[in-house]
């Protein structure tokens, strides 16, 4: 009897444009994939398993090296290298690579050269350029920057945690590792937060900070070149009361801060970034995705405020007087009103001369043919660099002051 698996057909349309693989009969391929989308110079390994109709493999991939990989419409770059475990709704771009047992879940979006060693968890998760974690980690909900290079680089160490849920259960906790408008221009200092350690987010830590091996970071630290020393917890016993929100401020002003750094990631891709994706193979399609995640990400950071607003409020779930959730109340009262903001166009002639400003100049300083686009980024004119910084602050801070507006009675950002 000649059996010919369910994958055959699609097996043999890669084989036959080039794709290298090393068992075909191994290999699992879905319906719903389309083979166009993944390049001639590929190769996958034994046990491998590709799926979804956005799925896209670029030219130099490397898959399943170390352990069978699972690609569930994910869109990879050039030169990327999943060395084994499970990849779900994400986009990794140039060199990115992750180690033996990832476990990379929707919304997460990895740039040019990120990469993580073995047994890693990612979930709504941006790393730029270059940062590097360690093994055996938990990373989800937050975005880290920083560093110059794969041999200055962000770095998060081993057995690190991002506690990213709450005995409330709740997900409003996502933490700025670093911030967008001076990360995207490549020349900060990297951040290094040591192993056996951990943040309970959301948090903010600045550029150039070292955290020492084992600190579990409870608050933030937006200086810049600090040498930080977590402290442990005190011992005791105390009364819980659930769905108090003692620090209720502090966690909406930093779900708003990293809302607003999506937004300028946002306008990065779009009016920066997008020319490089079009010079490229497949490139349109990684765009497009790339910008689906961060469209996620604004939908995720939503929807996990507007529940805890929810509960906040709730007779039935909140112990407390009424007179002590006003605040609360407040924000329940005007989500609709932040989403209206995120999900409306700026209307700020000063932004918009700012971004023409650096547009400008960065055409300019690039010329008619830019190079690659890290190369390109980190070649910029400081004073250029420097504008860049300036409208992408400029669109934060827009975000900030219109949603602080709305929240008037709550004084966010507010020294």
């Amino acid at each position: 009897m000649d059996f010919k698996p369910k994958s055959y057909e699609k097996i043999r349309q890669l084989l036959d444009k080039g794709v290298d693989i090393s068992n075909p009969g191994t290999l699992d391929i879905g319906d719903d994939v389309d083979v166009n989308r993944i390049s001639s110079h590929v190769k996958i390994y034994p046990g491998c398993r590709i799926y979804g109709p956005d799925t896209v493999i670029s030219a130099g991939n490397k898959i399943g090296y170390e352990a069978p990989v699972t690609i569930d419409n994910c869109r990879l770059g050039l030169n990327v290298e999943l060395k084994g475990g499970y990849f779900c709704q994400s986009v990794l771009l140039d060199g990115a690579s992750m180690g033996m047992g990832a476990h990379v879940r929707e919304g997460c979006l990895l740039e040019e050269q990120a990469n993580g060693a073995h047994s890693v968890g990612l979930k709504q998760t941006i790393l730029f350029p270059f940062v590097t974690l360690g093994s055996l980690i938990n990373f989800c909900d937050c975005l880290m920057a920083g560093g110059t290079s794969r041999s200055n680089h962000s770095e998060v160490g081993s057995s690190y945690i991002h506690f990213n849920f709450t005995p409330d259960a709740d997900k409003t906790t996502p933490s700025l590792i670093g911030d967008v408008p001076r990360g995207v221009m490549l020349n900060q200092p990297p951040i290094f937060l040591g192993g056996q350690g951990g943040m309970v987010g959301p948090l903010r830590i600045g550029y150039g900070n070292v955290v020492a091996a084992g600190s579990i970071l409870k608050q933030d630290y937006p200086q810049n070149n600090q040498l930080i020393f977590g402290i442990s917890n005190a011992q005791g016993v105390r009364h819980y009361k659930p769905i108090s929100y003692p620090r209720f401020r502090h966690v909406v002003e930093n779900n708003i801060l990293y809302l607003a750094n999506l937004k300028a990631l946002e306008g990065w891709y779009a009016q920066v970034r997008k020319p490089f994706f079009d010079a490229q193979e497949f490139g349109s399609f990684i765009y497009g995705g790339a910008i689906d995640v961060l469209s996620l990400a604004v939908k995720e950071r939503l929807k996990r405020l507007r529940t805890m607003a929810q509960k906040a409020v709730s007779p039935s779930l909140n112990p407390l007087k009424a007179e002590s959730i006003s605040e609360k109340q407040v924000l329940h009262a005007h989500m609709g009103d932040i989403e209206g903001v995120l999900c409306g166009q700026i209307q700020d002639d000063l932004i918009q001369s700012v971004q023409e400003a650096f547009l400008q100049d960065f055409l300019e300083s690039c010329g008619n043919e830019p190079g690659p686009y890290i190369e390109t980024i980190q070649k910029l004119p400081p004073d250029v660099s420097a504008k860049g910084v300036q409208w992408l602050q400029a669109i934060v801070d827009y975000y900030c002051q219109r949603i602080s507006s709305v929240l008037s009675s709550i004084r966010l950002f507010r020294t």
